[in-house]
């Protein structure tokens, strides 16, 4: 499975998960660098690192490294709404080889 396909999936679950209080999408996918925006109005009662962790721990039942590394915007109003763009550091989860063993 390839890694955009694989991460759409993430997202699907996320949002199948969490998509009464947020919602993700992937704006951009380059290199070793994923931007994913996030849009709700959040559960008040957990911390807002907390969605975005969420990714990381979704990317890794399906074998990416996935870490939230910078938060790029963030937009909130009144009404306890907000908007963040969130920039993740892609990489793959090493794969133990045992010396002499496929």
């Amino acid at each position: 499975m390839e890694v955009e396909e694989k991460l759409r999936k993430v997202l699907e679950e996320f949002n199948r998960l969490h998509g009464s209080e947020a919602s993700a999408r992937i704006l951009k996918l380059e290199g070793d660098g994923v931007i994913i925006e996030f849009e709700g109005s959040f559960c008040a009662t957990c911390g807002l690192y907390d969605y975005f962790d969420d990714i990381k721990w979704e990317a890794m039942d399906l074998g990416l490294e996935l870490e939230p590394v910078e938060v790029l915007e963030a937009e909130e109003d009144d009404f306890e709404h907000g908007r963040y763009v969130v920039r993740y550091r892609l990489g793959r989860k090493p794969v133990l080889t045992v010396d002499g063993k496929n």
